[in-house]
């Protein structure tokens, strides 16, 4: 009996389309399993594609894996921009963004777990964002006594922090699965407010803030 229109999936009608669905669906996998427990065969079963076109688009598993990194990384410079320096503005889209795209959270820890080497994409996303701290602490916008990659470091993982937290410790907030929208607004108000604390500058000296008044 031969198969039926209704039965066949879709075929992609170019290389762009096929190498697309192929990187959507290593990317699932890859988020999943990671680099190590990721397997060619799930993804090309997930794209509904014969693997050996996995190896003629990205040669092979790492090469795929490096393809999703950078991807993932592209994606989430474009959707958060930081072009003056401004990390309250940068926390806030970035919190935002991997809470929509939790892939891409899991992604980076993936990466950051299991391979060293950096992308190229990666390499200049954040040489870009280190710039403009750069910029805004000559600027007077930003605490300057903090050397720029170390102060856009840190404001990068509190970002993450309650995203990231352990089980135990969203436990102990008396969040519930019933309710986890409060949680995640209460947190993001208190990740800006120490974000906004650590990066703004000292008033003057000799200023009336500088004295309280």
């Amino acid at each position: 009996m031969s198969e039926s229109t209704a039965d066949r999936k879709p075929r992609p009608r170019n290389a762009q389309a096929t190498k697309a669905i192929l990187l959507r669906a290593a990317t699932a996998e890859f988020a999943a399993y990671g680099l190590a427990g990721a397997r060619i065969d799930r993804i090309a079963e997930r794209a509904g594609a014969n693997k050996r076109l996995l190896y003629v688009y990205f040669g092979d598993k790492i090469a795929l894996f490096n393809a999703v990194v950078e991807e993932q990384t592209t994606a989430v410079m474009d959707a958060v921009p930081m072009g003056d320096g401004d990390l309250c503005a940068f926390a806030a889209a970035r919190y935002d963004y991997v809470l929509a795209n939790p892939e891409a959270g899991r992604i980076a820890a993936w990466r950051s777990f299991e391979q060293v080497e950096p992308t190229p994409a990666e390499v200049a996303g954040f040489r870009q964002r280190v710039e403009a701290v750069t910029a805004a602490q000559r600027e007077g916008r930003l605490r300057s006594d903090i050397p720029a990659v170390d102060l856009f470091a840190i404001v990068l993982r509190i970002t993450e922090s309650w995203l990231s937290a352990p089980p135990a410790l969203k436990s102990v907030s008396g969040a519930t699965a019933a309710a986890p929208d409060h949680r995640l607004r209460e947190h993001r108000g208190a990740m800006l407010a120490a974000v906004r604390s650590l990066v703004t500058p000292d008033p003057p000296a000799g200023s009336p803030a500088a004295h309280g008044s």
